[in-house]
């Protein structure tokens, strides 16, 4: 059994009822792996909800373990930050505490944009959008 912690693509595809995304979360489950979001991934949802989906981000978060943020995960999402820009590389503040939330269980990490962590610590999963 394996932990992953689903991006906001990811939540958002399940949303929409995107084929892809619900086969592979039903895989998920079928194989043991338990998925997990954090407060991060809650937010930008909740953020882009449109009022049709607001009961069921409700279920489908109450299905799902959250992953509590720390002291910890903030300060290693702030040196990430910190390392990617004095390469000249901008990272986004969620991107990088999603990121490390995932490194703080172990967990590998599935989203539609996987050029947006490209932290060595994280294992990185494309699950790219579906029709």
């Amino acid at each position: 059994m394996a932990a992953i912690l689903l991006d906001t693509t990811v939540i958002i595809d399940l949303l929409r009822g995107r084929a892809d995304a619900r086969r592979r979360l039903t895989e998920l489950h079928d194989s043991g792996d338990s998925p997990y979001v954090c407060a991060i991934n809650v937010e930008e949802t909740v953020r882009g909800l449109k009022p049709s989906e607001r009961e069921a981000a409700k279920r489908l978060f109450a299905g799902l373990r959250i992953v509590p943020l720390t002291d910890t995960e903030g300060w290693r999402a702030g040196e990430w930050r910190r390392s990617y820009a004095s390469r000249g590389r901008t990272l986004a503040q969620a991107d990088c505490l999603i990121a490390a939330a995932a490194v703080a269980i172990g967990a590998r990490l599935a989203t539609g944009n996987p050029r947006d962590f490209p932290m060595a610590e994280l294992v990185v999963e494309h699950w790219p959008a579906s029709a």
